[in-house]
């Protein structure tokens, strides 16, 4: 009889929660006469999913003493409307932090919209010179979801230089930027996606394995390595309600470390952009 695995959960909640309370530590000491970090937030359309994270996103600020700026303009706004909204944000010395809520309706040129933005301000760290540090190992601002997982994994201690990493998915929110930072963390890293040929094989390889495919349950058993770390960055709502991640629960049996769904990544993205926007709130008001 095989021996049933009992993984490590990366509780991103538990995580998330203590640097929350670290941040709002922070914002009670930095002085008097000084206000608080500040982020603003942009959203276009009444997208349901849109609208639980900015609400996550906006009561994460409240939670830690931040002030949020919530900006929500109709479907069919303009290009020019959000470029000017964007300009003054750039210039409000008031904002540290602008976000773009993604996704935007088609009319609209994202790339054009997220190049636009102050990179000091850009805390999702999207913006093109952002990326660029990044790719070269500089100091900036990186992007939200991949440096929590970085977070994540330093606090389980997973040890990452010269292992072998796996990232299924090449999108430039997650994939990317985070095969961008594990290699600034001295991993060998391999980006699988659709075009993979051997994909199964190839992430069974893996000692860590990230999922973001935004594809339910796509993740098995024989995928995974034993005792692998496998971070699940999937949030997918099946047809009777629940959530899932892009990982089957039953992987359990053959990782060593796993992030669970909820409770593992999503946490440690808001984590992220508070720390971003903390960083962007320092550089400008206390680093003189």
């Amino acid at each position: 009889m095989q021996e049933q695995r009992h993984p490590i959960l990366m509780d991103g909640r538990g995580l998330a929660a203590e640097i929350r309370q670290d941040m709002a530590a922070r914002v009670a000491a930095r002085g008097v006469g000084v206000r608080p970090p500040c982020l603003a937030v942009i959203q276009v359309g009444d997208v349901a999913a849109s609208n639980i994270y900015v609400r996550n996103k906006r009561k994460a600020c409240q939670e830690v003493g931040f002030q949020s700026i919530g900006i929500s303009l109709e479907a069919e706004a303009s290009q020019a409307e959000l470029e000017e909204r964007i300009l003054h944000l750039n210039e409000d010395s008031g904002v540290d932090g602008i976000l773009l809520q993604l996704p935007l309706p088609r009319h609209l040129d994202v790339d054009r919209l997220l190049a636009l933005i102050d990179p000091a301000k850009d805390v999702d760290g999207f913006h093109p010179l952002n990326m660029g540090r990044l790719v070269l190992g500089r100091p900036g601002l990186a992007a939200c979801t991949p440096r929590g997982i970085l977070t994540l994994l330093h606090h389980y201690k997973v040890p990452l230089a010269g292992r072998r990493a796996v990232i299924l998915g090449r999108s430039a929110i997650v994939g990317k930027p985070l095969a961008a930072m594990l290699l600034n963390a001295d991993a060998t890293v391999t980006i699988a996606h659709s075009r993979t040929e051997g994909l199964a094989q190839l992430a069974a390889e893996a000692e860590v394995l990230v999922a973001a495919v935004g594809r339910a349950e796509f993740v098995t058993p024989a995928m995974v390595h034993p005792g692998a770390t496998v971070v699940d960055v999937g949030i997918n709502r099946l047809e009777d309600g629940r959530i899932v991640g892009d990982v089957r629960a039953d992987v359990a049996r053959v990782a060593g470390m796993i992030s669970p769904v909820p409770g593992g990544i999503g946490p440690m993205t808001i984590a992220s952009l508070l720390e971003n926007t903390w960083e962007s709130f320092r550089s400008r008001h206390l680093a003189r």
